[in-house]
C-alpha cells in the first residue's frame, strides 16, 4: 500500500514538473510520429494509440546538424511518458546540432517486458536503417533515458545484438547496439531495496521470477562491449536511489567502459533539464562537453 502510494506522489511529481518546466522550445513544432512497424507490432493487444510505438524525429536545421542522433525514452514509471523528457529534450538536442527521436513505447499494466525492449530495439535500428535518408551517421546514434525510460536506455545498452543479416526486413538486418548511452536519475536495477518497485511491477508484473529480475538487472549485463555511457542523478533523490546509477557506473568501470557520472548533493526527482534550478541546471553543459568528447557535437 506504501510503495502504491508513493507511486502515486512520483507520478503527481513527474505531471507538475512537466507543467511548471518553461525551455525556450516548449512551443517547438512537434513533428508527426511515424510507427515503428508498418503493420501491428509485434505482441500488439489492439488497435489504439496505446498499442501503436511510435518514433517522433526531431531534425536540427542544415547548417548546425552535427550529424549524430539519439533515441529519446522518456520517464514515467513503465506506465506513462513525460513530456518534459520527450518533446522537452528533443529541441535541446537539436539546439546544440543533434538529430532526436522521441520513443514512444508500449506500457505497463498492458505491456510487460520484453514488449518495451523489442520498441526501443526497433527504434534503434530504424534510425540506423534509414540513417542515410535522414542525413544520419550510422555510426553515432546515441539512447538517452529518463528514470524508468533511463532502465529501457540501459537496458538497449545491455543488451542488443547485432542484427538478423538473413531477415526479409532490411531494417531487422542493421545492428540495435547504441553508440553511447545517457542515463538521467534512471532506474537500473530490479532488485529489492534499490529498484523503483512502480516500474518493477509495470514491467515485470506483481510476481517475476528471481530470473527475469537478475535479467532485467541492468548492472549485472554490463560487458566490454556496453556503450560510453553518462550518468546524473541526485544523492538524495527520493523516488530513484542513487544507488543505480552508482551500481551502473562501478560495473562500468570493472568493464573498462568510458563513463561519467555527476551526482548532485540535493534534488527532487524527475527534474528534466532542470533550467529553474540554479544547481541542477549546468547538468546539460556538462553532458553537452562529455557529447564533445564523444565526436556527438563539434
Amino acid at each position: 500500500m506504501i510503495a502504491r502510494l508513493l507511486d502515486r506522489v512520483y507520478l503527481a511529481t513527474v505531471v507538475l514538473s512537466a507543467v511548471v518546466l518553461h525551455t525556450a522550445g516548449a512551443q517547438a513544432a512537434r513533428p508527426t510520429p511515424m510507427r515503428l512497424w508498418t503493420g501491428a507490432a509485434p505482441g500488439a493487444l489492439g488497435q489504439d494509440s496505446v498499442d501503436i510505438p511510435t518514433i517522433s524525429l526531431y531534425r536540427p536545421s542544415g547548417s548546425t546538424a552535427t550529424g549524430a542522433a539519439i533515441v529519446v525514452c522518456p520517464g514515467g514509471s513503465y506506465t506513462m511518458l513525460a513530456d518534459h523528457e520527450g518533446h522537452t529534450i528533443a529541441v535541446w538536442l537539436n539546439s546544440i546540432g543533434i538529430t532526436a527521436a522521441v520513443l514512444k513505447y508500449r506500457l505497463g499494466p498492458r505491456y510487460h517486458h520484453p514488449v518495451e525492449l523489442q520498441d526501443v530495439t526497433r527504434a534503434m535500428r530504424t534510425l540506423r536503417a534509414r540513417a542515410a535518408e535522414w542525413g544520419i551517421d550510422p555510426r553515432r546514434i546515441g539512447i538517452m533515458g529518463f528514470s524508468a525510460g533511463g532502465h529501457l536506455a540501459s537496458t538497449i545498452a545491455t543488451h542488443f545484438d547485432a542484427g538478423d543479416p538473413g531477415s526479409a526486413d532490411p531494417i531487422e538486418r542493421v545492428s540495435s547496439r547504441p553508440d553511447l548511452a545517457v542515463l538521467a536519475y534512471p532506474v537500473i536495477s530490479m532488485t529489492d531495496g534499490i529498484t523503483h518497485q512502480g516500474s518493477r511491477r509495470n514491467l515485470l508484473g506483481d510476481n517475476p521470477t528471481q530470473a527475469l529480475v537478475a535479467e532485467l538487472s541492468n548492472e549485472k549485463r554490463v560487458t566490454a562491449k556496453t556503450p560510453p555511457t553518462f550518468l546524473f542523478h541526485t544523492a538524495n533523490d527520493p523516488v530513484v536511489p542513487v544507488e543505480n546509477s552508482l551500481l551502473f557506473a562501478s560495473a562500468l568501470r570493472a568493464a573498462k567502459v568510458p563513463f561519467e557520472l555527476h551526482v548532485f548533493e540535493q534534488g527532487p526527482h524527475g527534474v528534466g533539464l532542470a533550467q529553474d534550478d540554479p544547481v541542477l541546471s549546468v547538468w546539460p553543459s556538462l553532458l553537452q562537453h562529455w557529447l564533445r568528447v564523444q565526436g556527438f557535437v563539434p
